[in-house]
């Protein structure tokens, strides 16, 4: 049986992994039923072949969704687009330091950085939408981004 699956699969891990697999099916079957003991065993590891040969596929094909979501394909070299582990570090203190400024300005200054920066709104947008003028979001904006660099940097 080890030559059967080693002529088929080409990798001795495998074959080892197939051996034992037919061995815990056929340890499982009553042996009295079966009239060509031979035949049976071959069965048994021609459809352990089919189901790895299956699962191989599965996952191939899991593993090229994945790649092609998560990765950048540059002269045939996979490329992660997420960042390495310290850019994410730093990225998230920088986030944490922009977030602790942002809470030390006065209310009205961070609702104007908020509907300017994070809801897309226009300076006139955001002035109509609050009832003050264009100008005071300017300098609402103006204060803000001063005291951001004060404190996150750039």
């Amino acid at each position: 049986m080890r030559r059967f699956f080693s002529i088929r699969t080409r990798a001795s891990v495998d074959v080892e992994d197939l051996m034992q697999d037919l061995f815990l099916k056929v340890q499982r079957v009553d042996s009295d039923t079966i009239e060509n003991p031979s035949a049976y065993l071959y069965r048994l590891a021609s459809n352990l072949l089919l189901d790895r040969l299956r699962a191989r596929r599965r996952s191939e094909a899991r593993d090229a969704v994945w790649r092609s979501v998560s990765h950048t394909t540059v002269d045939g070299a996979d490329i992660a687009d997420s960042p390495d582990a310290e850019a994410a570090a730093d990225a998230r203190l920088r986030l944490e330091r922009l977030t602790q400024a942002l809470a030390e300005l006065p209310p009205r200054t961070q609702q104007v950085f908020w509907l300017h920066k994070f809801d897309g709104l226009t300076h006139a947008q955001t002035a109509e939408r609050l009832g003050i003028s264009r100008s005071a979001v300017e300098k609402h904006m103006t204060r803000t981004l001063q005291h951001l660099l004060v404190k996150v940097g750039r």
